[in-house]
């Protein structure tokens, strides 16, 4: 199943290191049975990509939890077996029990230098928008709509080094 990890750059280093990694309490987006139930219309390319998205906005969360790391959303995307849905979470929400080796890794991608300004302040309001705070959604969805930059795996060591 192709899933997508979120992650930061603190966790792509952490990656390229370990030449693995565990996402953060097992958790990934996966194009699931529900998430796939929730479209009334879509391919798997689109709704492969709403699950990245989410995975994106994921990793807002995970960048609110570090003001160290630099303010860059980073989707890991993976082809990894036995992740289970977890449909309690959200619909494209799955779980991943064992860390994921780098020779799984299909593509990573980050945000640009211009998204830094959106991320960073969609970082401060994460909490706000997930409690239905409209101005608080509306800055998180300044980031949502940054596009985000593919890098093949083997590409990864030269992004972080050029960051």
């Amino acid at each position: 199943m192709r899933v997508y990890i979120p992650a930061t750059v603190p966790l792509l280093q952490s990656l390229l290191d370990h030449d693995q990694l565990m996402p953060v309490n097992g958790t990934a987006f996966a194009l699931t049975p529900a998430l796939r139930e929730a479209y009334a219309t879509g391919d798997s390319e689109e709704l492969e990509y709403a699950a990245m998205a989410d995975a994106a906005r994921a990793s807002i969360r995970l960048l609110a939890a570090d003001p160290d790391a630099p303010p860059r959303r980073a989707v890991i995307s993976a082809d990894v077996e036995g992740a289970q849905p977890r449909p309690d979470l959200d619909i494209a929400v799955v779980r991943v029990s064992a860390p994921v080796p780098m020779s799984a890794i299909a593509a990573v991608h980050v945000d640009t230098s211009e998204a830094e300004h959106a991320v960073r302040a969609a970082t401060g309001v994460i909490d706000r928008a997930d409690l239905g705070d409209d101005d608080a959604e509306f800055t998180v969805g300044t980031a949502d709509d940054q596009e985000l930059a593919w890098y093949a795996p083997q590409e990864v060591t030269f992004l972080l080094q050029l960051m």
